[in-house]
């Protein structure tokens, strides 16, 4: 049992973590940045230096960025100079519009726009910005770690307005109970309805998201694709068939650059998407209570912040089949699993797909989204029979806490050089230029 202030804090902590966002949460994080530079400047900057994380710089290039038509990190940039709001969270560049576009390529024309790796550091989540204004001396500094929207240090000249960059707890970082499989199953099933209906927003979000691209041609269009001719002629109108092409439609959408929100998930708006919508699509296919969907979407998100907490907000795994492995664990509930199934469906999950290595933020995406949720429902259909992975096959461990912790030691050591070689590959092939216009 969980008392009254333990569900606060698992609610507190589920809060934060799931969130609304308009594109790509990396170079919307650096657009953050930069407007927040710009707001402490007091002016448009005349030169934007920006450096990022291994990690950041491999997610944010290849994205396209919303209500511009382009991809990449300079528009990200210039917009957040031009337009960016910091108030609005990771929905910095909600209000985008063609002016506003028009403005920061003639920023991006002017070589304005300088953009660097941070070299010699170990937080993967890092964002430096150095604007410089017209007036001799004139500058802002702004640093963002560790969370998409964390702002670690500030300053105006050499005035500090902020430093934090020490600090190793935040304010609203209230410790939550120590959470372990069970845990999250417990609260998913247990805690008072009233206290946790709030995750159905994410349901009606993504949805929407999902429907809009149905509606559209974004990105690749596997989505659109599966809803359409091959829904019929390859694959045949099934439940299965529908839940891929609602969770690859949605991230289409987005990879694409349409100005659309989503529920992320600990950072992402693709593990939003896979933690909610193969969830919400069982449940409404399978005729289920609005409570039974809101215990399920709980159950799902939480496992997936649970996994990620131990990872790392950006690792060398996708993280899409991190969230889509919640959505595994709540499908299985839903199909009438208990926690010894919950607990089958996360080791299925973690011995098929470790390993999907992360490539960057992309509209190709969407392929790795519909593997992962197509093993989700692979896993959660073997569970219900009692089907598992045991602990004499690869990482798995007869613990299911122990695979988690088996799964992170291999993201975060184990593949320390393919993340390097993999950003090595991605910065010196020859392909569009940064900015290049969606295809």
């Amino acid at each position: 049992m969980f008392t009254k202030e333990e569900r606060s804090a698992i609610i507190a902590m589920i809060q934060r973590e799931v969130v609304p966002a308009v594109g790509c949460t990396e170079p919307v994080a650096v657009a953050l940045a930069v407007a927040r530079g710009r707001e402490i400047l007091g002016e448009l900057p005349v030169k934007i230096t920006v450096y990022l994380s291994a990690n950041m710089l491999k997610n944010a290039m290849g994205v396209g960025i919303p209500g511009t038509g382009m991809t990449g990190l300079p528009i990200a940039v210039a917009l957040g100079a031009i337009c960016g709001e910091s108030q609005k969270g990771l929905e910095v560049l909600e209000d985008v519009g063609a002016e506003d576009v028009s403005r920061a390529r003639e920023l991006i024309a002017a070589e304005a726009v300088h953009i660097f790796l941070k070299e010699g550091i170990d937080e993967k989540l890092y964002i430096e910005v150095l604007c410089e204004g017209k007036t001799h001396g004139a500058s802002s500094h702004v640093i963002i770690a560790g969370e998409h929207t964390r702002f670690i240090y500030l300053a105006r000249g050499e005035e500090v307005l902020l430093d934090h960059r020490h600090r190793e707890r935040f304010e609203h970082e209230v410790e939550p109970p120590e959470l372990t499989v069970r845990r999250v199953y417990e609260f998913a099933t247990e805690a008072p309805f009233s206290e946790i209906a709030f995750i159905l927003e994410s349901a009606s979000m993504n949805k929407a998201a999902a429907e809009l691209s149905f509606a559209g041609h974004y990105g690749h269009e596997l989505g659109r694709m599966m809803r359409e001719r091959y829904e019929k002629d390859l694959m045949g109108e099934s439940l299965f068939s529908r839940i891929l092409a609602y969770t690859s439609a949605a991230c289409d959408a987005r990879m694409a650059g349409e100005k659309v929100p989503v529920m992320s998930n600990s950072g992402s708006g693709n593990q939003g998407i896979s933690a909610t919508l193969p969830v919400v699509i069982y449940a409404e296919e399978n005729g289920k209570s609005e409570e039974e969907l809101t215990r399920a979407l709980i159950l799902s998100h939480l496992t997936a912040i649970y996994i990620k907490n131990h990872m790392g907000r950006l690792a060398a795994f996708c993280g899409c089949v991190v969230a889509a492995t919640g959505s595994s664990c709540g499908i299985t509930w839903l199909m009438g699993g208990g926690f010894l199934q919950v607990t089958y469906a996360v080791k299925n999950m973690i011995a098929n797909l470790t390993g999907m290595l992360c490539d960057g933020a992309k509209p190709s995406c969407s392929l790795k989204v519909t593997s992962g949720v197509s093993t989700a429902l692979f896993s959660a259909m073997m569970a219900m029979e009692n089907r598992y992975v045991s602990s004499m096959e690869g990482i798995i461990d007869e613990d299911v806490d122990r695979c988690i912790r088996n799964l992170a030691q291999v993201s975060s050591q184990g593949m320390e050089e393919t993340d390097r070689l993999v950003l090595q590959i991605m910065t010196h092939k020859e392909g569009p230029p940064a900015g290049a216009e969606v295809p």
